[in-house]
């Protein structure tokens, strides 16, 4: 038996591909938005702009940035193999920005009364990452 096989036989857990100078930058102080404007398929910049807009009160912007790392996450999912469902481990960092963007918009739906919405994308989440959802909630 291989390591890491998956026992339950679902589809095998997606690993985003690393890109890390957008995290290098975020890191270093770089201002999200000039992040996002050089690196606009990165989903973590997507999701620290959602939640600095956020934690200042703008929920209807911090909907749309995570919105954006949201799909943006999605695009890089589906070129890493993903087919709409599985694992997306939290564990691994690169996949990081996606959960947190995926996390930014259930709690940003639900403030702007978005219930369908906010229940989705946290069942997703927690489908996705019980890690993440724990980790983030």
């Amino acid at each position: 038996m291989a390591i890491h096989e998956n026992l339950l036989g679902g589809p095998p857990p997606t690993h985003l591909p690393d890109d890390p100078e957008p995290r290098e930058l975020l890191a270093n102080g770089t201002a999200p938005a000039d992040v996002a404007a050089n690196y606009p398929t990165s989903s973590l910049a997507w999701a620290q702009l959602a939640d600095e807009a956020y934690e200042r009160g703008s929920v209807v912007e911090s909907y749309a940035y995570a919105r954006t790392g949201y799909h943006r996450g999605l695009d890089s999912l589906r070129r890493g193999g993903w087919k709409g469902h599985g694992p997306v481990p939290w564990e691994h960092e690169p996949n990081r920005g996606f959960l947190r963007a995926l996390h930014g918009l259930a709690r940003a739906a639900q403030a702007i009364g978005e219930q369908g919405e906010y229940e989705r994308c946290s069942q997703f989440l927690k489908d996705s990452s019980p890690t993440a959802a724990q980790t983030l909630g």
